[in-house]
């Protein structure tokens, strides 16, 4: 009985969290935008979902958020539409494959860090925080790996190295995004799990 109870209840969390993801991807409520920036909230809701029901849950909502980031690249972002047009298959790895591993690593963190976490704070911080800065570190490594002639010459208009363009990347979405994270998804994540408890990956 308790097994069929909790099963409900991952797929009740799972099905919330993906609408709130799909939500937050096709509305102005998950994206800061401004040319080919773009500052994304989405990790929030991938890591709450890692946190409270194990890195599998985490992994299945990365792959939500890569999906709908995939998607936005038909017209709605427009870094991802100039990339689809260098190389469609490469787009879909850049998008989706970085949120797959964004959202299983968070589970992991906060299940290695939750044992030995005795303020039962920093576990929830830490692992909130990770979304951001794995996002970041994936999502940019993986474009600069991939589309690395298209970013060589994004990066000679701006007169700069592609390094330091890429790194621009990085100090303009990662102030922000690791904030939202560790401010909002510690808050969210620790308050639910709280209130339900974790879900153990059956």
């Amino acid at each position: 009985m308790q097994n069929k109870k909790n099963k409900t209840r991952k797929l009740t969390q799972m099905a919330l969290l993906t609408a709130i993801i799909l939500l937050m991807a096709f509305t102005p409520l998950g994206y800061l935008r401004t040319g080919v920036v773009e500052i994304t909230f989405i990790m929030i809701p991938v890591v709450v979902g890692a946190i409270l029901m194990g890195p599998g849950a985490g992994a299945i909502l990365g792959g939500v958020f890569g999906l709908t980031s995939f998607i936005q690249c038909f017209g709605m972002s427009a870094l991802g539409a100039m990339l689809l047009q260098v190389n469609w298959f490469f787009t879909f790895v850049v998008c989706f494959v970085p949120r797959v591993l964004m959202g299983w690593l968070a589970g992991l963190i906060f299940k290695a860090l939750y044992k030995v976490d005795k303020t039962r704070l920093v576990s929830f911080a830490v692992a909130s925080l990770s979304g951001a800065v794995l996002n970041t570190i994936f999502f940019v490594g993986s474009l600069g790996l991939l589309f690395y002639n298209t970013v060589l010459g994004m990066a000679a208009e701006s007169g700069i190295s592609v390094l330091a363009f890429l790194l621009s990347f990085v100090t303009l979405n990662s102030v922000l995004e690791c904030a939202a994270c560790l401010i909002v998804g510690t808050a969210i994540s620790k308050a639910l799990y709280k209130s339900f408890g974790s879900i153990k990956e059956q």
